[in-house]
């Protein structure tokens, strides 16, 4: 079980030793995740491996609770053909991949949305039609230490927001419809019970 935020891309799996992916029903899901203070060995290798793991599941975000931990820290690798606008111009050209968003806060900048389908790779084969800000205000703090106030825009600006309410524990299905939540009840009550069966049998 490994986790990000799924779209198709033509990228392939990276066979790799990579971190556990928690499932929805797991109540890592849905905790806070706690301020990191210091940049720490243990923050830096947990950063590496989940670079790895969001490569291997093909994914183009991951949040620190979809692994299991509550560190606030998520990891974006958006491919460059995702990233720009008609003309082929990159919206974000001086945004690096991967990040590394430690304490991540996001603000949307402006008063327009978009709506598109998300999935996660947390609710496996089920996603839905969220909408969000284009454009945001995003801090956050580097393994480097350094503080960073940045405007993002388009799909990464998606990306982003879309790991960062996990940090908050939100989960996308929180933003999804009241009619898209009635059409996925059933499978929803299904991967929770699934994933509460694996949580007693692993305990």
């Amino acid at each position: 079980m490994v986790e990000g935020l799924r779209f198709q891309t033509d990228r392939y799996t990276v066979r790799v030793m990579k971190l556990v992916l928690h499932t929805y029903g797991d109540p890592v899901l849905r905790t806070p995740a706690q301020t990191i203070e210091a940049v720490t060995p243990d923050i830096r290798s947990l950063a590496e491996e989940m670079i790895r793991t969001m490569h291997a599941e093909s994914g183009i975000g991951l949040a620190a609770q979809q692994v299991g931990r509550t560190d606030a820290i998520c990891v974006v690798d958006l491919p460059a053909a995702m990233d720009q606008d008609e003309d082929d111009t990159p919206l974000n050209p001086d945004c690096d991949m991967p990040m590394v968003l430690l304490n991540p806060v996001v603000e949307p900048d402006g008063d327009e949305e978009w709506t598109r389908e998300e999935g996660c790779l947390s609710f496996p084969e089920i996603n839905g039609k969220i909408s969000r800000a284009w454009a945001i205000r995003l801090r956050y703090m580097t393994l480097d230490g350094a503080l960073v106030d940045r405007e993002v825009q388009g799909m990464l600006a998606r990306v982003i927001q879309h790991e960062v309410d996990h940090l908050n524990g939100v989960l996308f299905i929180d933003r999804m419809s009241h009619v898209k939540k009635i059409a996925l009840k059933g499978r929803l009550k299904r991967l929770r019970q699934e994933t509460l069966d694996h949580l007693e049998a692993t305990a």
